[in-house]
């Protein structure tokens, strides 16, 4: 009696969990037909993979002073694929996209971007002479800048450590030669397992200006 109470509870339990819905908001762990759809959404030659990572990035407007972080952005796995289809148009084949997606971890990617403005621009004043105790002219502001940018991201109350980080400053070139620090591009990659929340949200704190927080709803992101 008691192996028959056993296996006519086994359906039921399997039924149960595959009602109960995903901890996360967006899709993750990704199934083979959202790989499909995110590589043929990467693959279509019109305004609809602009028109939908649209969505995933936040533009801000520029502060009183200091730096300006112009925009800041949070891809999910899901726009990752499609992101990545964009980009490999010539020979990439559905499949392949689903072999190259079945072999990585799932992930989330951050990306900040930093603007120069008049009062944080390209040039600054060189240190004041220690013995004349006059200014010596101007110098490049030094292209890792964005270094002094402390970057927090937080899952509801969690504040998340990411497994990889990088920057690297963005130029502006003249077609008669020479090129111009314009600001820097900051990317942060996290397991998407760590956003089992409803939000996130994204602190810049730059060295000069006011700091920036942006909240992104991730019941609205794929």
């Amino acid at each position: 009696m008691l192996c028959t109470r056993v296996r006519s509870m086994v359906p039921v339990l399997i039924a149960a969990l595959l009602l109960t819905p995903s901890s996360f908001a967006f899709d993750t762990p990704l199934s083979d037909q959202a790989v499909r759809q995110a590589y043929f959404l990467g693959q279509r030659r019109d305004e609809s993979l602009a028109s939908f990572l649209e969505k995933y990035t936040r533009q801000l407007p520029p502060p009183r002073t200091g730096p300006h972080i112009s925009a800041i952005t949070f891809f999910t796995p899901f726009a990752l694929v499609a992101q990545l289809s964009s980009e490999r148009s010539t020979g990439y084949s559905a499949q392949q996209a689903a072999l190259d997606h079945r072999d990585q971890q799932e992930t989330v990617k951050i990306i900040v971007h930093i603007l120069l403005t008049d009062s944080y621009p390209a040039y600054i004043p060189r240190p004041t002479g220690s013995r004349s105790g006059s200014p010596t002219g101007f110098a490049p502001r030094p292209y890792n800048f964005w270094k002094d940018f402390q970057v927090q991201v937080f899952a509801g109350d969690k504040t998340l450590e990411p497994f990889s980080s990088s920057g690297q400053p963005d130029y502006i070139c003249s077609e008669y030669g020479g090129c111009t620090l314009i600001g820097a591009t900051l990317q942060f990659e996290f397991p998407a397992e760590d956003f089992a929340t409803d939000s996130a949200t994204i602190d810049v704190n730059p060295p000069e200006g006011d700091p920036v927080s942006v909240d992104f709803d991730l019941t609205r992101l794929r």
